[in-house]
């Protein structure tokens, strides 16, 4: 099978023809190399749903700590929120703290 015969060939017409050529070259260089190639694209996309996921997060974040500070703006509640977590008390008035079994951290002993 020499160059005549394979220019005969229907498919090797195609493959020469210029317009196919640069054609192929385009859509090759825009998917693999150039600066807004497709690979680029797709990892901006994964970053994009990353960000997004954060910023629901964070959304339903900021709406818990509203929650918490209007509670907190009655001052009741802010004494209750102080002495529960920062154990803090009035004076001449003594803390107990009560720590059960099952709460209490464990060492193992190997």
């Amino acid at each position: 099978m020499g160059l005549k015969d394979l220019r005969k060939k229907k498919w090797f017409s195609l493959l020469t023809n210029v317009y196919i050529l640069v054609l192929t070259v385009f859509v090759v260089w825009m998917l693999f190399f150039d600066t807004n190639s497709l690979l680029i694209h797709l990892e901006l996309r994964k970053e994009i749903n990353k960000l997004e996921k954060q910023q629901e997060f964070l959304k339903e974040e900021i709406a818990k700590d509203k929650k918490i500070l209007e509670k907190l703006s009655d001052p009741e509640e802010l004494e209750k929120f102080a002495r529960e977590k920062y154990f803090l008390k009035k004076k001449n008035e003594e803390i107990y703290l009560i720590e059960y079994e099952d709460s209490l951290e464990l060492q193992e002993k190997d």
